[in-house]
């Protein structure tokens, strides 16, 4: 098993790329933290996901507040 985002998946055995890809991650709008090191987009499709590996997907969300709440 492999822990992603807290929870434990069967995705060992595969590519971080296939993973990402069967899970609909939109290139560029995320990092990968693979046991506490960061995985750089050209070796996603060369590393292949470990029992026992802990991954962190983090999302990078736009947004902020609106005029309405600045001023409270």
């Amino acid at each position: 098993m492999v822990h992603i985002n807290g929870k434990d998946i069967d995705a060992a055995g595969q590519s971080l790329a296939a993973y990402l890809k069967a899970n609909d991650y939109e290139m560029g709008t995320f990092v990968v933290e693979c046991n506490e090191e960061i995985i750089h987009k050209e070796d996603y499709e060369n590393y292949m996901l470990k029992d026992g590996d802990i991954i962190e997907i983090v999302q990078f969300m736009g947004g902020g507040c609106g005029t309405s709440l600045m001023y409270r």
